[in-house]
């Protein structure tokens, strides 16, 4: 068992975000989209087309999130019409034989390495957060990209927490709304200070 099973990870979950049940593998995503669309968009017959297209989008996340495994995964939501702004995860990367020690530079070169879809290089920073040692790195990436090499940018922006020396956490934000990158940047700077891990 993983030294972190006997841990409690906690962290604020932002007032527009959805818990997705990406650890309850009998939750019928369907149901479950369908019951936390109607809960944000609310009831009222006018809103239908609307219900509908957030539950579709809503369970589309929960299904990608749970092929990730995450401890806990969030859809944010802050305006309904618009759709799902931002995907936030958190999961925890546990060292074994070919890393058998968690460091803030093993993180770091995670998280910051260059990939053929970058669309500009990773920028990362050391940063000290209450639940430890930690690097902050903005990436982004093209995603489906077409013979041209053109397709949607994908940013993030993702802290490596060092939690101990058998395990550290991922806290990962992404999104496709640049006009937004700033404030959830800034969000994603926010919840990285909420993590708290108890023995």
């Amino acid at each position: 068992m993983p030294e972190f099973a006997a841990s409690t990870v906690r962290m604020r979950v932002p007032e527009d975000a959805m818990s997705l049940p990406v650890r309850e593998a009998r939750v019928d995503l369907n149901a479950w989209a369908a019951e936390a669309a109607a809960r944000r968009v609310g009831q009222d017959d006018d809103e239908p087309r609307l219900r509908h297209a957030l539950a579709a989008e809503l369970r589309e996340a929960a299904a990608d999130s749970r092929e990730r495994g995450p401890i806990t995964a969030l859809s944010y939501v802050p305006e309904p019409r618009l759709g799902e702004l931002a995907r936030i995860e958190l999961s925890a990367l546990v060292a074994d034989d070919t890393y058998p020690a968690m460091t803030v530079d093993l993180l770091q070169r995670y998280l910051a390495a260059p990939t053929p879809v970058s669309y500009r290089p990773p920028e990362a920073e050391l940063r000290t957060l209450p639940a430890g040692p930690a690097v902050r790195v903005r990436h982004a990436y093209v995603q489906d990209a077409d013979r041209d090499g053109l397709g949607t940018v994908l940013e993030t922006c993702a802290y490596g927490i060092r939690a101990d020396e058998t395990w550290g956490l991922v806290l990962l934000t992404s999104w496709r709304a640049l006009a937004h990158t700033d404030t959830l940047c800034e969000l994603t700077d926010e919840l990285a200070a909420t993590v708290r891990v108890t023995p």
